[in-house]
């Protein structure tokens, strides 16, 4: 029989699930965390540049702006977009360390449009050979009977 994985993910979690004997049930394997995907952007960034140089402050002569609110709220959301892409990493070579280890035959993933898109661009060629279905819902909260309900049909 084949051992079939399901990972439900979003961009501050992953869980691991895989589909046990004939009744179909899941057992939990793995639960990864992102905290970092919890915090606000301003806890990403420890200090913002200076929004001006000079002596002169405000409206005075001498002060000059130097970066800004634009700036400072890009390199804040550049912050939050690395944390994400680097879990996701982590999720893809968590499951081809899995895949080498022979740990599953087939793979069925489970997250938001967005965190399954970069999900996506992080599974390795062979990991992906063994994807059988994408679902593009947020079910990674869901207590594990909660998940057989609504994956399996139980």
């Amino acid at each position: 029989m084949a051992t079939t994985w399901i990972v439900a993910a979003d961009a501050s979690r992953a869980r691991f699930l895989q589909v046990v004997d004939r009744e179909r049930a899941l057992a939990e394997i793995e639960d990864l965390y992102n905290p970092a995907a919890r915090l606000h952007e301003r806890d990403m960034v420890s200090d913002a540049a200076p929004r001006f140089d000079g002596h002169g402050g405000v409206g005075k002569p001498g002060g000059r702006p130097t970066g800004g609110p634009a700036s400072d709220r890009d390199a804040k959301k550049g912050a939050v977009d690395h944390e994400v892409e680097v879990f996701a990493k982590t999720i893809g070579e968590y499951l081809e360390k899995a895949r080498t280890s022979h740990r599953y035959d087939r793979l069925h993933l489970v997250a938001p449009p967005k965190f399954l898109g970069q999900l996506r661009k992080e599974l390795g060629k062979e990991v992906q050979k063994l994807v059988a279905e994408e679902l593009p819902k947020d079910l990674s909260w869901l207590r594990r009977q909660d998940l057989e309900e609504k994956l399996l049909g139980r």
